[in-house]
């Protein structure tokens, strides 16, 4: 058996050839291009991702062995990528770290509608979902509206261009107008958000029993008729890529999000309203997920703050310093949207708190990582379960540094797998669900396990919380 999976990232495309033995043979990369025309903003060319698909595709095919048995795709989720009633882009995708629609999401704060929307919905909505988005377009971008027929995700977009069927998984349409109890969209939220006019613009949900269309593309190298399985988007494709997979397992993605989620067959939502609900892709199972607005990005620039030629520098520089950076405490809120997870304010923003002139730049690369590891906690501690370990993966995840950190200040064993890309590995095994080539999830292959060591991070952690209400309330 030969399989193509496509991992389409906010930053970067990747498309891996699975052999036989279901391991990675062939592995594509292209960057994309995240476009700022505006303060704010996050935007892509449609067509762009598109053809970053089609090379990356074509580049793996022509690396593999054999005949292709089927196709299986996952992609960032949550942002508007809205097509007309050809099927074709009606301008730019409006990202998942869009800003834009702050000011609605500060009205429906205010107005209690994001509270009353979350016990029904299990998601907190944040500027870059489509609920946000799509109010905003209709304030400021009446005629690209009237111009589009659906508003669809990446995965759904890129599915479509697939195989000309327009619709979206079950976990990209959970958040944020799917209700938990039934699984479909709800004229109630819709109605909360004023937006049931939007209905129409809502795309077909694919059941977890119906995920793949022939392919009908053309340029990729493959036959059509090759069957192309949609995954769930691709924080849920990566937590079963990793093997979190039963209720209580956690993992956490090192990528431009740091996402922390927790599998869950029951939903809880607690009292305060706080991350994404979706749905993992496999019958009864959810995930609690909690993705920052910032997470990979900081690394890159606390690098070309410092310096530092590559990620790896930083956390050399890091281990030169002692745990708690003598006193200095890093917020990693750096995104202009500000945060969405665990908390939502779109107006968080980073800071180092406590600093002198006894602090060197080791401090400063000691304070980054522990500000980004203490957010996974915070993300843990907000999912009110307790793991007994965590896996990680995602682009950070190759940093042995950071990944101890992890450990130290979860106090969790940490595990890193064996796959270079979790996502694709996820898409691997959604589509070979879908199409019978496999009969149950695999086990998947650890590379690593690291033990969490003693330490302060107790006291650091609750440190890092009284530092982070005391910059916001003194906004």
């Amino acid at each position: 058996m030969a399989v193509v999976c496509v991992d389409a990232g906010t930053t970067m495309i990747k498309a891996v050839g699975y052999d036989e033995e279901g391991a990675e043979a062939v592995v594509a990369r292209r960057a994309t291009t995240v476009t700022r025309p505006r303060p704010g903003w996050a935007e892509q060319d449609m067509n762009a991702v598109w053809e970053a698909v089609v090379s990356c595709v074509r580049e793996v095919v022509e690396g593999m062995a054999g005949p292709v048995d089927y196709v299986a795709v996952t992609a960032q989720g949550d942002g508007c990528w809205l097509v007309g009633p050809d099927g074709e882009p009606t301008g730019p995708a409006i990202l998942w770290n869009d800003a834009r629609a702050a000011a609605f999401v500060a009205d429906w704060t205010e107005a209690g509608v994001l509270k009353r929307a979350f016990h029904r919905n299990g998601s907190l909505t944040f500027a870059g979902l489509p609920n946000a988005v799509l109010a905003w377009l209709r304030l400021h971008d009446p005629e690209r509206l009237d111009r589009s027929a659906t508003a669809l995700t990446c995965g759904g977009w890129l599915f479509s261009k697939l195989t000309g069927r327009v619709a979206v998984d079950s976990s990209d349409a959970s958040a944020p107008f799917t209700d938990l109890a039934t699984g479909r969209y709800s004229a109630e939220l819709l109605a909360l958000y004023d937006l049931e006019w939007a209905a129409p613009l809502l795309p077909e949900q694919l059941d977890d029993e119906d995920r793949a269309a022939p392919l009908t593309a053309q340029g990729l190298g493959l036959p059509a008729g090759t069957p192309v399985v949609l995954s769930s988007y691709d924080i849920a494709s990566t937590a079963v890529g990793v093997g979190a997979v039963t209720p209580g397992q956690a993992c956490t993605i090192l990528g431009t999000t740091l996402c922390t989620e927790i599998v869950t067959d029951r939903v809880e939502l607690g009292e305060r309203a706080s991350g994404l609900t979706v749905a993992l892709g496999l019958p009864g199972l959810h995930l609690r997920a909690f993705p920052t607005l910032a997470g990979g990005e900081v690394i890159g620039w606390a690098c070309e703050m410092l310096g530092l030629s590559h990620p790896a520098d930083l956390g050399e520089l890091a281990t030169l310093a002692p745990a708690g950076a003598e006193g200095l405490v890093f917020l990693p809120y750096l995104s202009p949207a500000g945060e969405r997870a665990p908390f939502l304010d779109p107006f968080a923003r980073g800071a180092f708190v406590g600093l002198s002139f006894e602090h060197r730049r080791e401090h400063l690369a000691r304070a980054v990582m522990e500000g980004l590891s203490m957010v996974i906690r915070d993300c843990l501690t907000a999912s009110h379960v307790r793991p007994t370990e965590l896996r990680v993966c995602g682009g950070g995840a190759a940093s042995e540094v950071w990944t101890r950190l992890i450990a130290d200040v979860t106090g969790l064993p940490v595990l890193r797998t064996a796959d270079e890309e979790a996502g694709a590995r996820g898409a691997y095994v959604m589509g070979g669900l879908a199409t019978g080539a496999l009969a149950k999830v695999p086990e998947p292959r650890v590379r690593q396990a690291l033990d969490p060591a003693a330490g302060p991070y107790d006291e650091l952690f609750d440190r890092f919380l009284r530092v982070r209400e005391s910059v916001r309330s003194g906004r």
